[in-house]
């Protein structure tokens, strides 16, 4: 796996945990991560390409 691929997956990770959903308990639309619209969450990338194996 090469380190594009790989962000491209957490891309894709955090696309669906931070998406706008319905609340049931609260009876309105909130980010699926639990937090009020909108959702200004920052994500890390847990491995920079520094750190990547085989990548210079």
């Amino acid at each position: 796996m090469t380190y594009n691929q790989f962000l491209l997956a957490a891309a894709f990770t955090l696309a669906r945990k931070h998406r706008p959903t319905w609340n049931h308990i609260l009876k309105r639309v909130t980010c699926r991560c639990g937090r009020d619209l909108p959702c200004r969450v920052r994500h890390r990338v847990p491995i920079d390409r520094g750190h990547w194996p085989g990548e210079v």
